[in-house]
């Protein structure tokens, strides 16, 4: 089977979940990556080291550099006679772009993978990751969005692939880039690849009180800052930091949630995480079900102690 993946990237380097999207797709067969962008001559050499990546289409063109799903869509579309299947990042680009490529192909997407069991079946998260469904395509082609953190990330060397120029209709005239701002993270990683996450919840009051209680203890531990979906609706914090089913999907080595509660969408986002620890001052609230360290106590008193302690 001939695999075709988007690598998402900024047109000087690939994300962090792309890699993730080749392991998927090498699991299928032989893997193709699509770099679209302008001036995108470095990418599409560093996506050639990707190890497991045999061809890398770099369709460079103005109308591609900001990623926008209508030209991107048709561009892929039209690349897919010569492929079985396309795979993307379960990203908010990819969850943009891959219903426009299924609706090209006329075929059904299927969504979040967890894992690959065999040439047309997957498993997916249903009922807020309470349960796992297993599914299998009878369409002719495959469009597959993939939930990076079930997935093993590829190493981003270690290949030599072949890069050959790939072209598509250019701007459909649907759409067009106004601007875009990157959140003040200060030097903070990104949420969805951070190794340590610390979340804050509605507990946290307002804004002032979110950042003066999170960020001093996440800037103690090089985390990345994450909330839940009270806490962004509140208006704490922008939606970028949202964790949970319709918020990012994280898994990193250490989650601390702080004054979350712990409803179902949330734990759908984060309960993957290798250690949870949970700070809440009611002893009944759902984050302890899924906490491998939990604390029942104040949070205004013990996240200041416990980022005092750390120094």
């Amino acid at each position: 089977m001939n695999t075709l993946i988007l690598v998402e990237h900024d047109n000087s380097s690939a994300y962090y979940a792309s890699l993730a999207v080749v392991t998927a797709a090498g699991k299928l067969g032989d893997v193709t990556a699509l770099i679209a962008g302008h001036d995108c001559g470095a990418v599409a050499e560093a996506a050639a080291q990707i190890a497991g990546v045999s061809k890398v289409l770099k369709a460079d063109d103005a109308a591609y550099a900001n990623g926008l799903a209508e030209n991107v869509a048709p561009l892929i579309a039209g690349l897919m006679e010569g492929y079985d299947a396309f795979l993307a990042p379960a990203t908010t680009s990819g969850k943009n772009i891959a219903p426009r490529v299924a609706a090209h192909l006329d075929v059904m997407q299927i969504s979040d993978i967890l894992s690959v069991e065999g040439p047309k079946t997957f498993t997916r998260p249903i009922y807020a990751g309470n349960a796992i469904a297993t599914v299998e395509s009878s369409d002719p082609k495959l469009v597959i969005t993939v939930r990076g953190t079930s997935f093993d990330k590829a190493a981003p060397e270690g290949g030599s692939a072949a890069i050959e120029d790939a072209s598509g209709q250019g701007d459909a005239g649907l759409s067009s880039f106004v601007s875009s701002e990157i959140a003040d993270g200060g030097d903070r990683p990104e949420l969805a690849s951070a190794k340590i996450i610390v979340s804050g919840g509605r507990a946290l009051k307002d804004s002032e009180t979110f950042d003066s209680i999170i960020n001093p203890l996440a800037d103690k531990l090089g985390a990345a800052i994450g909330a839940s979906r009270a806490a962004v609706d509140a208006g704490y914090v922008p939606n970028d930091y949202q964790v949970g089913q319709t918020g990012k999907i994280v898994a990193p080595e250490v989650y601390i949630a702080i004054g979350i509660s712990g409803a179902i969408q949330h734990l759908a986002g984060m309960k993957d995480s290798k250690v949870i620890i949970a700070i809440n001052k009611d002893e009944d609230a759902p984050i302890f079900q899924v906490a491998d360290i939990g604390l029942v106590a104040d949070l205004y008193a013990a996240v200041p102690e416990l980022t005092g302690a750390l120094d």
